[in-house]
């Protein structure tokens, strides 16, 4: 079977985008507004490995969740998907990294983390439980261990099918199905721990049931976008000819199913916390539509209104152009969802541990609207968000204060991405990439012998 030849060129072309992201993040070190924290670099790191290491985690589960399902289309290019799925190892460092400068206490991402505060906010203390260093780096050692434990499984069981050649008994693939039943409710309850902990613990006093979801569909969604640029642009290098329209015409449709599905929980979400009115929730989108009004709304346009009109027309899910241009808009279009996930928080938890550290505990006590006696109460009609201003008070200001977005208003890099983001984001893009073509060149394009070839061959919609 035909193998995929990574050639030089693309080879420096990737590592031209690994370099720039390289350079793009190192001077984020330097750029940002607090050099004692070093707030955009750490943010940029988190929101980057985050983002891509969840990506890979979700082609791992959709190619396990195929497998039980016994399903055949994919068949032709599962190759693709075990190759995105082994970037877990490349994840698995640099969330391994970011567990270990979370434990050291190199970074202030995280409120939780940061003793002095916790000392003197009772809802730290409750959730100091699950909200904790050790938690956070061990935590990640194991279960993101395990996620790569059966993306290598998944491969080599792949691989070693093919080498075996045809089998009237399929053991290698039944195995590999025992795997796959294995790994689904083992990811399904280990993602949500470590959504939890990379992301939504970056706003620690605010939680949300349906995040981890949101999250995942987020990462899903961002999933089919990069698979359907991989199999173009292969197939416009002469490989997967048994990659028909058909396949693509399907990848199309889950693209555009599950904008659908991310925007139901985009709004499920958004309506319940604003239907219940508590103050421990609505700060979170307070915040995000006054301080970062862009974000919040062009999310909704990128990510839902362009692909739902643009890909409801069946025939455009079959033509390629138009397929791939809502695949690289809404790729980009998640990496904005993770950033506004992540930013607002980080920035404000930057903000509150200095003022903390160098205004002292009175200073730290007034700011954030609560005493030792009321962490855990908040009036539905005078409710306080996480930023410790009235949320629905009438005093014309944001829930930072009175700075516009943020602390100490506008910020590149916090109030939108700036061109080290976007530069970053390439070089994480083309790391993905890089380590994607280089395992599709360690074994044959197609699996001759997977007992759904001639299902997924002949595939048609």
């Amino acid at each position: 079977m035909r193998t995929f030849e990574f050639t030089n060129r693309l080879r420096i072309t990737l590592l031209a985008g690994i370099i720039l992201g390289f350079l793009c993040l190192a001077l984020t070190w330097f750029s940002g507004t607090d050099d004692a924290y070093h707030t955009r670099f750490w943010s940029n790191l988190l929101h980057n490995s985050a983002f891509f290491t969840m990506i890979a985690a979700l082609a791992t589960f959709f190619l396990a969740a195929s497998i039980t399902a016994w399903a055949g289309w994919y068949t032709v290019f599962k190759r693709v998907w075990e190759s995105m799925g082994l970037f877990l190892i490349v994840g698995f460092c640099l969330m391994a990294f970011l567990g270990l400068s979370t434990y050291l206490g190199w970074n202030h991402l995280y409120h939780w983390n940061d003793p002095a505060s916790v000392e003197i906010d009772t809802i730290l203390q409750g959730k100091a439980g699950f909200l904790n260093k050790g938690w956070y780096f061990f935590g990640t050692l194991v279960i993101v261990g395990a996620w790569v434990f059966f993306a290598l499984r998944f491969r080599s069981l792949s691989v070693s099918e093919e080498e075996q050649g045809a089998d009237d008994d399929f053991k290698v693939h039944r195995k590999t199905r025992v795997y796959a039943a294995a790994f689904l409710p083992v990811f399904g309850f280990s993602m949500c721990a470590m959504v939890w902990l990379w992301i939504m613990s970056v706003d620690a006093h605010w939680y949300s049931t349906l995040f981890a979801w949101y999250t995942g569909a987020s990462a899903f969604v961002s999933m089919i976008c990069l698979t359907i640029l991989i199999l173009q642009y292969l197939r416009g290098k002469g490989y997967y000819e048994n990659v028909t329209t058909e396949h693509m015409h399907d990848l199309g449709k889950l693209l555009f199913a599950f904008s659908i599905f991310w925007t139901y929980l985009w709004f499920s979400q958004y309506m319940l916390i604003w239907y219940a009115n508590v103050g421990e929730e609505t700060g979170y989108f307070y915040t995000r539509i006054n301080d970062y009004p862009v974000l919040f709304y062009g999310n909704l346009i990128i990510n839902f209104i362009l692909p739902f009109f643009i890909l409801m027309r069946n025939d455009t899910k079959r033509k390629m152009g138009s397929l791939g241009f809502v695949a690289v808009i809404v790729l980009f279009g998640h990496w904005v969802d993770y950033f506004q996930m992540i930013k607002p928080g980080v920035d404000h938890t930057a903000h509150e541990v200095s003022m903390l550290h160098e205004g002292g505990h009175d200073a730290h006590t007034k700011h954030i609207g609560h005493d030792d006696h009321d962490h855990g109460s908040h009036d539905t009609a005078h409710a306080h968000d996480d930023y410790g201003h009235d949320a629905h008070s009438d005093h014309g200001h944001d829930a930072h204060g009175d700075h516009g977005h943020g602390h100490g208003g506008f910020k590149m890099g916090t109030t939108i991405p700036g061109f080290l983001e976007v530069g970053t984001f390439i070089g994480f893009l083309s790391l993905f990439l890089f380590f994607v073509f280089s395992a599709l060149g360690r074994a044959s394009l197609t699996s001759a012998h997977d007992p759904y070839i001639e299902e997924s061959v002949h595939h048609h919609v």
